[in-house]
């Protein structure tokens, strides 16, 4: 039998006993170090940095990752664990996503050989966090409009700007700033390939390692949050921030750089939207269960009983689609637009999932007894970060057309 009640379509005998051996160990963690605490974190505005030498221990930071003190683990296996974090909080999720998903992917996929050996070990055991820095205040959906520069001066990067929604940089002992610069300033530190046709005067998009002690650099928690609460976004602001040449992230200059990145964190969204919506989904059949109204159980009632099938077939359908993006990507045959087909909808059904199941805890559901309206509250989140609706349906416009009409 399934571990789930919810597993209508038994997805786990789709899996190998090592996917099932890294599911059942990231669900201990969390049944055991997340689920007691989380609504009061949630309700204090709390990151409960505590768990993070032992998120560490399970390997969850570069999960997916080879080589440098990383796991090297499958995609599918970093999805199944993707999908324990966020059935305890979306928040939580979200440490792991920052610190491998985005920083150190951008070091792995865009950085030289010193820098990898350096940073990912750190990073791998917990050592060091990372940031990843590339939405500002008027710059979301269009990160071609960024304003954050960086120059060369007498052999230093000078990084001026401003991000905003920075997961974790106030924690931070190192981040990626993505910067524009000039072709030439790149060309001088010897970061452009040979090949790269663009003029010397020519603004690029590029990454740069930012120690968080770096004199001009300063992050501030966005605070007053109503969603992501058990999590930590920021505001960073750089003021000529001074930087050694070998700062700036040798590989794929231009969008492909930042945006390789935000793949592999939209990849890990369409299983952990998947989490919050399954634990959404048990507390109401469990709630249900247990509830009398009019002498009988909330189960015996039809309404009650459509509801719980239509969301969990719903669930299953974003499960299995998870999972058949992890095996493509494992293959290596996964094509972006099934991205986000995957992040776009599974976030869709997830808040949907997670609204509906409200409605079956009736009053009680309001408070943080019970988890729906608290990942509601944070998939609205989820559903924006890493491309918002629109972004996807215009991707996936793109694919069925062969028109861009992001414009």
């Amino acid at each position: 039998m399934p571990k789930h009640p919810t597993d209508l379509m038994n997805i786990e005998s789709l899996l190998s006993t090592e996917e099932l051996e890294v599911r059942d160990r990231v669900a201990e963690f969390v049944d055991r170090r997340v689920r007691p605490q989380i609504a009061m974190w949630f309700d204090q505005a709390h990151l409960p940095i505590e768990l993070i030498p032992e998120m560490a221990e399970l390997g969850l930071f570069g999960m997916h990752l080879k080589g440098y003190g990383c796991a090297g683990r499958s995609a599918v296996e970093y999805g199944l664990a993707m999908q324990e974090m966020e059935a305890g909080d979306s928040g939580l999720r979200t440490v792991v996503s920052v610190q491998g998903s985005l920083a150190m992917s951008a070091i792995s996929k865009n950085g030289s050989e010193q820098q990898k050996e350096y940073w990912l070990p750190k990073m791998a055991s917990g050592a060091a966090l990372g940031f990843f820095g590339l939405t500002e205040p008027t710059a979301g959906s269009d990160p071609a409009s960024m304003t954050t520069q960086a120059t060369l001066v007498d052999g230093q990067w000078v990084l001026n700007g401003a991000k905003r929604w920075i997961g974790l940089a106030s924690i931070a002992q190192v981040g990626i700033v993505w910067a524009k610069t000039s072709v030439a300033d790149a060309r001088t530190v010897g970061a452009v390939p040979e090949d790269y046709d663009k003029p010397d005067d020519a603004q690029v998009v590029r990454g740069f390692i930012v120690p968080t002690d770096t004199e001009g650099f300063t992050a501030i928690p966005i605070e007053q949050k109503l969603s992501m609460r058990a999590s930590l976004q920021c505001e960073i602001h750089l003021n000529n921030a001074t930087l050694p040449a070998d700062a700036i992230l040798p590989k794929n200059p231009g969008l492909r750089g930042p945006f390789s990145c935000l793949n592999e964190a939209r990849y890990g969204i369409a299983w952990g939207a998947m989490g919050a919506a399954r634990d959404c989904l048990e507390v109401a059949l469990n709630y249900a269960s247990e509830r009398l109204q009019f002498g009988r159980p909330l189960t015996s009632f039809q309404l009650t009983q459509k509801k719980l099938a239509d969301l969990t077939v719903d669930l299953v359908k974003g499960q299995l689609l998870a999972l058949q993006l992890g095996r493509a990507k494992d293959a290596g045959t996964l094509e972006n637009h099934q991205i986000s087909v995957a992040k776009m909808d599974n976030c869709r059904s997830a808040i949907n999932i997670a609204r509906e199941c409200r409605t079956i805890l009736g009053g009680n559901g309001i408070t943080g007894d019970y988890s729906p309206l608290r990942h509601a509250n944070n998939l609205e989140s989820v559903r924006t970060y890493e491309g918002t609706d629109e972004v996807h349906t215009l991707i996936i416009g793109h694919q069925l057309t062969g028109i861009p009409a992001y414009k």
